[in-house]
């Protein structure tokens, strides 16, 4: 049953994302990116709701066949894998290299762009197992995780233009390192909190969690739209009440880019952190420090490219704004 359900959303997705109608946009690398996503995701998941509401599926069927989903899964991600990289011109890296970073930088076939589809397909998935682990043991640190949670995928989706102006989209390729990620740690590993049993956890500290969450959201969301607002408005004053400035009208120096470099980064992992604090357990703990580890490398490797694109005015930056992720940490 879980092979079969999992190969069904992944194939659902796919259609859907072929016929429902969504809107061109132009992206930073490319030109034309026909946007859907927050589309396709309200349909699946009213699917599901559906199917659940009248008994045709139990509420937790994605947890009771989590391990088989899982292995699944992990197949048709190598398959990607290497559906993509084989016949795509070598970089010159060497082949594991290749497979595991990609080939193609942005691939695109009509309407389906494949990073946008993988992350799609990463988020309906991630969505549904949120939504079904919850169902499984609705405690209330765990009804709040699924609800911001759902929140995240939800705005992320809403916002899906911004995206394509990240470094995501600007300088990495298609490989087993993006293909598996979103077929697979995406949709499994983000919720791994809930693979475990979840403590009962106090209201005063839901709420520290839930305020911990949201200060990452405006970090990064905010940190996201400036730079997606100055990439396609140059000439635009001011993002709300913050004065944009910028070095040779390239490199942003002020609101939320004056805190730190990749002030973005640490809205990710407060975010992270707040969901694992809603559930209580040290399993869930395994989230935030992956974005750690993510992240660290990513900011070492955007700062290389950066300083090659921008030369001295990302030094002039790294002046007037000396930390790295988090202020007068690191």
């Amino acid at each position: 049953m879980g092979v079969v359900a999992l190969l069904t959303v992944y194939l659902v997705v796919f259609l859907l994302s072929l016929v429902v109608p969504g809107r061109w946009v132009q992206g930073y690398v490319r030109e034309r990116y026909h946007l859907n996503g927050l589309r396709v995701f309200i349909v699946v998941v009213a699917a599901w709701v559906a199917l659940c509401s009248y008994r045709v599926l139990p509420w937790d069927f994605f947890f009771v066949h989590r391990w088989e989903m899982l292995a699944t899964a992990t197949v048709v991600g190598l398959v990607f894998t290497l559906a993509i990289v084989l016949p795509a011109p070598p970089t010159g890296k060497g082949l594991l290299a290749d497979l595991y970073l990609g080939r193609l930088e942005n691939p695109q076939r009509g309407r389906v762009d494949a990073k946008m589809f993988l992350y799609l397909v990463g988020a309906v998935m991630l969505a549904l197992n949120v939504s079904s682990f919850a169902a499984h043991q609705p405690k209330p640190g765990v009804i709040l995780y699924a609800a911001l949670f759902l929140f995240f995928l939800t705005e992320y989706l809403f916002f899906e233009r911004v995206h394509l102006y990240t470094y995501d989209f600007v300088a990495e390729r298609v490989g087993f390192k993006l293909g598996w990620g979103c077929l697979v740690f995406y949709p499994f590993f983000y919720c791994i909190a809930l693979w475990g049993p979840a403590a009962d956890m106090p209201l005063p500290v839901l709420i520290g969690a839930a305020a911990m969450f949201f200060c990452g959201w405006m970090l990064a969301r905010g940190a996201n739209m400036q730079k997606y607002y100055f990439k396609t408005q140059p000439g635009r004053a001011h993002f709300g009440p913050l004065q944009q400035r910028a070095l040779g009208d390239s490199v942003l120096v002020s609101g939320f880019w004056g805190i730190s470099r990749h002030v973005n980064y640490l809205g990710e992992i407060l975010m992270a952190s707040g969901l694992a604090l809603s559930v209580g357990n040290a399993i869930g703990w395994l989230y935030p420090l992956y974005y750690l580890v993510l992240l660290v490398p990513r900011q070492i490797d955007d700062d290389k490219r950066c300083a090659q694109k921008y030369g001295p005015l990302w030094e002039e930056y790294k002046r007037e704004v000396p930390y790295r992720i988090v202020p007068w940490v690191y």
